[in-house]
């Protein structure tokens, strides 16, 4: 099932499932996600991978609990992804709030900023978690991160640390 969702607020832009194909644009949208200040160099997935506190989010993708969606534009372009992981207490995500949270990563084209593309996608990663049962999903942002805004206006509250802990509760 690979069914594309429009929404009324940013009708040129389809969120669908993430492919076996999108390998590609999700190891770009996590080390983007990783290394969000632009004026950060951005090492290569290979490099990240070999952090294991960094390497835990990407490696192995594609257990029966990850997933993904990707933002694409009306002519088939990809703009944007957002995914989930669980992790557990012996390897937790920087976001850990418990094994049966998961931790979202999200991550937007430059140019497509502030279309309210990463609405669009943190909303089918929370109804996706409510479909899957889950209580809540949780996050990590670093406190001077411009998404943090866009985080609290989709629910999701401060818990905690240095780099911010967040945490969205189903209601």
């Amino acid at each position: 099932m690979n069914r594309a969702h429009r929404s009324l607020r940013c009708p040129d832009i389809a969120i669908r499932p993430a492919a076996a194909d999108d390998r590609e644009l999700l190891s770009r949208m996590f080390v983007q996600a990783a290394y969000w200040r632009p004026e950060w160099p951005r090492p290569e997935l290979r490099e990240i991978l070999q952090r294991p506190e960094l390497a835990r989010y990407f490696a192995d993708w594609g257990r029966p609990t990850d997933v993904a969606f990707v933002a694409v534009e009306a002519d088939g372009r990809s703009v944007g992804a957002a995914w989930f992981r669980l992790f557990t207490a012996e390897e937790p995500g920087y976001g850990y709030v418990g094994a049966d949270i998961p931790e979202i990563g999200i991550a937007v084209e430059a140019a497509s900023r502030g279309r309210g593309i990463g609405r669009l996608l943190i909303e089918r990663l929370q109804d996706e978690a409510i479909r899957r049962g889950y209580a809540g999903l949780s996050l990590s942002v670093h406190p001077e991160n411009p998404a943090l805004r866009l985080y609290e206006r989709a629910g999701f509250e401060r818990i905690g640390g240095s780099a911010l802990t967040m945490l969205w509760r189903v209601a």
